[in-house]
């Protein structure tokens, strides 16, 4: 991966904290708006890791591919995750 690991760890540790809340959230029967609004929290805090993670892909796979062969691949399975993340 050529994202800065050490942010999207950071990141995904802040994530893995809000579900482990929500989770309690759950079990403590709290107010369901509540828990849907730290949901889309972390449901937005996931996408920026997403795309932190993407524009790593682009920026250093896809740039650093050897044919157009391989670029066009690369494009092809951003094109597939973009399609995924619409749809």
């Amino acid at each position: 991966m050529h994202a800065d690991s050490k942010k999207i760890s950071r990141q995904l540790a802040i994530a893995k904290g809000q579900i482990d809340g929500i989770q309690k959230m759950v079990a403590n029967d709290a107010y369901c708006i509540d828990i849907s609004n730290q949901l889309l929290s972390t449901i937005a805090l996931l996408k920026n890791v997403n795309q932190e993670v993407i524009k790593g892909h682009l920026e250093h796979c896809v740039m650093e591919a050897k044919t157009e062969e391989e670029k066009k691949q690369k494009i092809e399975e951003i094109e597939v995750i973009l399609k995924r993340m619409n749809g």
